[in-house]
């Protein structure tokens, strides 16, 4: 399977935003696990929440059908109960596998005035086609005892808009999460001006692909390097 991480831009149109993942994500091979950055569609709409939630409906719909024989994982913004969410979706064969709220809202960003946090606390390893998925969003790669919930995936995403001036925080962070789960890590990040990009598939040893320059990065995922790694160096995973 490949691994593909979007290191895209996110402009202030919506149709456009989405007219550039649906193409990005149809020129991507067959078995590909495709990640975009944290809200790669609508962004921080916070003057327009509204609107963005209504596009989210449609997107949700059209983003499904291209999951036939890819699995797709981004998040939008999504409104329930008179509250504000940023929610992941990952797809599968046309189906939603899984959604999860982000749970820590950066502050320094105002996002703890948007957006309600995750009613469900529901960070936890999915598996999907055999494979165990985790995703943390952005801001929850911070958090070490977040990272104990996920222990023992063989992938996990990290969808995210981190700014530039945190450029090495976010890809020292990534690679340690790598090295400590001993797992594929997808990072994701927005190509916007203002963000670090660092977007990287660090494998379980810690190698890393990466190009700030790129749109799409790629690699191969394979199961043995995880048990190679598991078995060599022995922390108790499995």
């Amino acid at each position: 399977m490949n691994l593909i991480s979007l290191q895209i831009e996110t402009s202030p149109n919506f149709e456009k935003n989405l007219e550039n993942l649906k193409n990005l994500i149809i020129s991507c091979e067959k078995n590909s696990l495709i990640l975009a950055p944290e809200l790669a569609l609508v962004g921080f709409a916070y003057d327009r929440m509204q609107e963005a939630a209504t596009f989210s409906q449609k997107v949700i719909a059209e983003i499904k059908e291209l999951s036939d024989d890819k699995i797709i994982a981004f998040t939008t913004i999504i409104e329930e109960d008179e509250k504000f969410y940023n929610r992941l979706f990952i797809f599968s064969n046309k189906n939603i596998v899984h959604t999860q709220d982000k749970i820590k809202l950066f502050p320094l960003g105002d996002e703890d005035k948007f957006f309600a946090p995750s009613k469900e606390k529901n960070i936890k390893i999915v598996e999907i086609n055999g494979i165990k998925i985790a995703t943390l969003i952005c801001f929850e790669l911070r958090f070490p005892t977040i990272w104990e919930q996920i222990k023992g995936a063989d992938i996990i995403l990290n969808p995210a808009m981190w700014g530039i001036k945190r450029k090495e925080h976010y890809e020292s962070i990534s690679k340690a999460l790598a090295l400590i789960n001993q797992a594929f890590v997808v990072a994701s990040n927005s190509a916007n001006p203002n963000m670090a990009k660092g977007s990287a598939i660090i494998a379980p040893f810690g190698n890393i692909v990466k190009n700030d320059e790129k749109e799409i990065i790629k690699a191969k995922f394979d199961k043995d390097e995880i048990i190679k790694v598991r078995r060599y160096i022995d922390i108790g995973l499995s």
